[in-house]
């Protein structure tokens, strides 16, 4: 079930809000356990047992870790992070390993890597002392099946909505901002990613490829996945907002970063948060002789890209993002700094040709996608097909790179500010609006992928 679905958007979450809203204090971790349940269970029944077996799993190991004496603590958490990690591999990487990259053993579940990770995050934590063990099972099982966040994020730790799960406070004023936010993630999906994507789809089964006609998909698929991925956060942190939570933010415009560094440190931020936290540091980190630290950085971008999907080309993806960051500090860091645009337009290309790599399906395509942008093919600069799609879709890229920016949010606050009630009603008549184009769009068929469900 999508987000971004009639199904979800005028059946299940109203009848979620109503139950939910409805019911005692007591029993609203219950109903948001139960209808988390139903809501994987509605997409992917098949593994609906082995979220609940997982979970189950990992509410136990928590508990016999809270009891565990301090010389076995390590053992117990040892064991429960290898059984989340293993299901993990043998679902998403038992192709890769065993019959080599493109292949699969298991369909992949939904969501498996994020709630692994968010699993695995709860046991860590206990054995660091950071957290206490959940309360029940229906707790954990709300926290770790949350609906808003289950499918792709964002990954969200026990540590922080710990408090938010025993005592959370409902307002007017929060589900409106809830609600906003759901809405304008609403939009930047259908409105924005999925037409981006229909230009991609175009590219792919063009006769008429071009110099000009690859940079249009390649800029395309650049907005494309930040629009899609970006759009699916805030409808996570609205939802979230709607029932009481406060989740982690994922994205802080990236594609405005002055490095590639700084562009990590605002792209899925709770991933990177992740890795940081649960393998970097544990590695050494940064405090390392250097030969260590490349070690280090090589093995967690190396996961990184391998946690996006199992094909070598995310590893080497990975790597490359590891590259041109040991790059950044040991040689080019400081150049970067004194020259703004510069660093920005670095940045811009170096993250479109890596979104190149990251969409291909094979190393073959990637190299020759990467050199058809650079002319170095038999396709000419320009197409007549590539000239009606700048023309029919400039409008769409124009308005997503401006939206890919502080601008669009920094004059909406202006004129909010000054605005007062009567900008209120006009906010609210505007989201109701865009709803209705959505609503439109969707019924009319719209073309509705979503990428990270595939991770």
């Amino acid at each position: 079930m999508l987000f971004s679905g009639i199904p979800f958007l005028y059946y299940f979450l109203p009848l979620v809000l109503a139950v939910y809203f409805l019911a005692p204090a007591r029993w609203k971790n219950a109903m948001l356990a139960f209808f988390s349940l139903l809501f994987y269970g509605w997409g992917e029944p098949v593994y609906l047992l082995l979220l609940v077996l997982t979970l189950t799993f990992t509410y136990g190991m928590g508990r016999l870790a809270g009891r565990a004496a301090p010389e076995r603590l390590w053992a117990v958490t040892a064991a429960a992070v290898t059984v989340q990690l293993l299901l993990l591999v043998v679902f998403k990487y038992a192709g890769l390993l065993f019959l080599g990259g493109g292949k699969t053993v298991f369909p992949l579940p939904l969501g498996i890597s994020f709630y692994t990770f968010q699993m695995v995050s709860y046991t860590v934590d206990l054995y660091r002392g950071s957290v206490k063990p959940a309360r029940s099972l229906v707790d954990f099982a709300a926290y770790a099946a949350a609906f808003p966040q289950l499918i792709a994020g964002p990954i969200v730790r026990y540590q922080e909505v710990d408090q938010q799960m025993a005592h959370r406070r409902h307002s007017a004023d929060a589900f409106y901002a809830g609600l906003r936010r759901f809405l304008v993630g609403l939009g930047k999906k259908v409105l924005l990613a999925n037409q981006l994507a229909l230009l991609g789809e175009t590219f792919r089964r063009s006769a008429e490829p071009s110099v000009l006609f690859y940079w249009l998909y390649a800029v395309s698929f650049t907005l494309q996945i930040y629009f899609d991925f970006s759009g699916y956060s805030d409808m996570a942190v609205g939802l979230g907002k709607l029932l009481g939570f406060t989740y982690p933010e994922n994205f802080r415009y990236p594609y405005t970063s002055r490095s590639i560094t700084e562009f990590w440190r605002r792209w899925h931020i709770t991933l990177g948060g992740w890795f940081r936290d649960y393998v970097y540091i544990p590695l050494g980190g940064s405090r390392v002789k250097r030969g260590r630290w490349l070690f280090n950085m090589l093995a967690v971008w190396t996961l990184t890209g391998l946690w996006h999907g199992a094909s070598w080309t995310f590893a080497v993806w990975g790597v490359l993002y590891a590259a041109l960051m040991i790059g950044e500090k040991w040689l080019w860091g400081g150049w970067l700094k004194k020259h703004s645009v510069s660093a920005r337009l670095y940045t811009l290309l170096f993250v479109t040709l890596g979104f190149v790599l990251f969409q291909a399906e094979s190393f073959s395509q990637a190299g020759s996608d990467l050199m058809a942008l650079f002319g170095m093919g038999n396709n000419p600069a320009v197409s007549t097909e590539a000239v009606y799609c700048l023309r029919s879709y400039g409008w769409l890229l124009f308005v997503s790179a401006v939206g890919c920016t502080p601008l669009p949010h920094r004059l909406w606050e202006k004129m909010t500010s000054r605005g007062g009630r009567l900008w209120a009603a006009g906010e609210a008549l505007l989201l109701a609006g865009l709803l209705l184009l959505v609503t439109a769009y969707l019924v009319d068929g719209s073309f509705n992928p979503f990428l990270y469900f595939r991770f």
